[in-house]
């Protein structure tokens, strides 16, 4: 794995309204290594949705710094900031969002379209990213005609078609039965073994403990921060 952090967090605080304020995220530090495989686990209401919409760039905050792949997003202007979202994140969730009427290839294809790749290029790409999720029998067959199981692989292989810096898996599992989200964990560990940069967001601490890296958020804090064999906490972090 390399030392080179692809996402960055300093002190970053989300509030939302003004009589009174709600203070969604309150000063969030913690950095995403190139090729690190990494869980942010809460329970409802604890600020994970708000914190993956900042780390996605889909929101700003309110104070601090989000970092992706050393550049500033808060220096970038709406127009730069979706061209480096379309180029460095890609986006995996729980309900598929994939279209109906598109094959698996074309759908994977899609995920190039904003980051301006030729046509002939975005196919060569998807069908490298359907043979890496292992769906690369099914480059022609509509969303409609494969399973839950297999339309999440197509969703994964979107977010990969264009070697972001890193994927944002929010609650990758949770529309799936059990054997099935199983199998996606394992294509999530997959991919991390092979290289990818992927965080997956979720509720559930059991689906977090599987992975190498578990960031604990509550109240809008992180409350602790496990990497390997290294476990930090906020009491731990805070100067005495």
């Amino acid at each position: 794995m390399s030392g080179e952090p692809v996402l960055e967090l300093d002190e970053v605080t989300k509030v939302y309204g003004e009589e009174p304020p709600v203070a969604a995220l309150r000063g969030v530090s913690f950095s995403i290594r190139q090729g690190e495989l990494a869980a942010i686990v809460g329970p409802s209401g604890s600020g994970k949705s708000t914190l993956l919409h900042i780390m996605g760039t889909l929101e700003r905050p309110s104070s601090g710094t989000v970092r992706i792949r050393g550049i500033d997003a808060e220096r970038l202007d709406d127009r730069e900031l979706s061209l480096l979202r379309a180029r460095e994140i890609g986006f995996v969730f729980q309900q598929f969002f994939l279209a109906e009427h598109a094959t698996v290839r074309e759908n994977v294809a899609d995920g190039l379209l904003y980051a301006g790749v030729p046509a002939p290029e975005r196919y060569r790409r998807a069908d490298e990213a359907l043979e890496r999720v292992g769906l690369s029998d099914r480059a022609t067959f509509k969303p409609t005609k494969i399973s839950g199981g297999q339309r999440q692989r197509v969703a994964i292989a979107r977010a990969l078609v264009g070697s972001p810096a890193i994927v944002l898996a929010d609650e990758p599992t949770g529309n799936l039965d059990s054997r099935t989200g199983a199998s996606i964990m394992d294509l999530l560990r997959e991919l991390g073994a092979a290289g990818s940069t992927i965080v997956m967001i979720t509720h559930d601490a059991s689906l977090a403990d599987q992975l190498p890296r578990q960031i604990r958020i509550l109240d809008g804090q992180v409350v602790s921060d496990s990497r390997g064999d290294h476990d930090l906490t906020v009491a731990e972090s805070e100067p005495s």
